[in-house]
């Protein structure tokens, strides 16, 4: 593959469609013996440059133990606090066991370090299949690629058989999918209740109706400063919840600095949605987080990504702000569209 030694010799497309082929991912390339990052990897300098702000910034960290009971009030207004000045925050005693959520982290490894052969079965870009490897979702339409693999299935309203999963973390997949529906729907009746409706209102308006998850492996990159794992975003879903290994790399980008978010043992990450942001915001109260991941150059990290999203499945139905929530004072900054429509204009507001 073309490296910064030979850019003379570079054809992009032709590089492209030949790591698609290969349906190795990045990982295969690593395991090749790659000891350059390949052409189509490489970002621009301002998307990678980082600042020394980041090391003093300390993520919130909410307990929801006892969230059905006296605490309720106390957790509501650190949710609120922390959507509203962040997009984001670690949540710990969730109701996930802690063997759980290992567990799974192990599974998602499991399936990235198999033998290739049998991870090619499941490579696939149609987006229609329940269950799909592969690396870059946006590989042909979005250069530069980035430095991640990614096994996803979707899981509401309608799951994968469970023949259609690999036989490697199908069991914990499962299990996993159960707990991430009962927080989800925690943590939308907490949103819910931050902005000053009752607790079932974003379950009744289906936030929660369909999810899907992504298994993501960052192999370790030996030009780390030259690429990403994931460029600078905003998730389009209404909420994400995102499980982290210990190996630090995801980045949040707030008062034009980019912060390190640390893994906290136990913790799920969530992470505010340009859906949420559309719907349940006037005068963008809740915002949706920007955010990117770095790779390193020695360790592989794991993620697990569970987005609550209406805009991951087609659908005409339109959105606008709840009507709770507007006035003539705080008059909807957003007509009715369906939730890609209104996503697209969001990211182009941010482009």
């Amino acid at each position: 593959m073309a490296t910064t030694t030979n850019i003379s010799e570079y054809d992009r497309k032709t590089e492209v469609k030949a790591f698609d082929d290969s349906k190795a991912g990045v990982k295969g390339l690593v395991d090749a013996g790659l000891t350059k990052v390949p052409l189509m990897f490489i970002h621009p300098p301002d998307n990678t440059e980082s600042d020394t702000a980041v090391s003093e910034f300390r993520a919130p960290l909410i307990d929801l133990a006892g969230v059905h009971d006296n605490r309720r009030p106390k957790i509501i207004n650190q949710v609120r606090e922390a959507c509203e000045n962040l997009g984001f925050f670690m949540a710990v005693n969730h109701g996930i066991p802690a063997s759980v959520l290992e567990e799974m982290i192990d599974g998602i490894r499991r399936f990235h370090e198999q033998d290739a052969q049998m991870k090619k079965e499941f490579y696939s870009r149609e987006f229609t299949k329940k269950v799909s490897f592969l690396s870059n979702f946006n590989l042909f339409r979005s250069p530069p690629a980035t430095w991640r693999d990614s096994l996803c299935w979707a899981v509401a309203p309608n799951p994968p058989n469970p023949t259609e999963f690999p036989a490697v973390c199908r069991d914990i997949a499962t299990e996993y999918s159960k707990g991430v529906k009962r927080v989800g729907y925690t943590l939308l009746e907490l949103m819910s209740e931050a902005l000053g409706l009752d607790a079932n209102h974003l379950k009744d308006m289906e936030c929660g109706e369909k999810y899907f998850h992504g298994g993501h492996y960052y192999p370790p990159c030996p030009e780390p400063e030259l690429t990403l794992g994931v460029e600078r975003h905003s998730d389009s879903c209404f909420l994400t919840l995102l499980l982290q290994d210990q190996v630090s790399g995801f980045q949040a980008f707030h008062h034009n600095h980019w912060i390190d978010v640390v893994p906290h043992p136990g913790a799920l990450l969530i992470i505010v949605g340009l859906s949420l942001q559309v719907v349940v915001i006037t005068n963008d109260r809740f915002k949706g987080l920007e955010h990117r991941v770095l790779v390193n150059r020695v360790r592989s990290r794991v993620s697990v990504t569970s987005g609550f999203s209406p805009t991951f499945f087609a659908s005409s139905k339109l959105y606008s702000p709840i009507k709770e929530l507007v006035s003539e004072e705080n008059p909807p900054k957003y007509e009715e569209a369906t939730m890609a429509d209104h996503v697209a204009y969001l990211r182009g507001q941010r482009v």
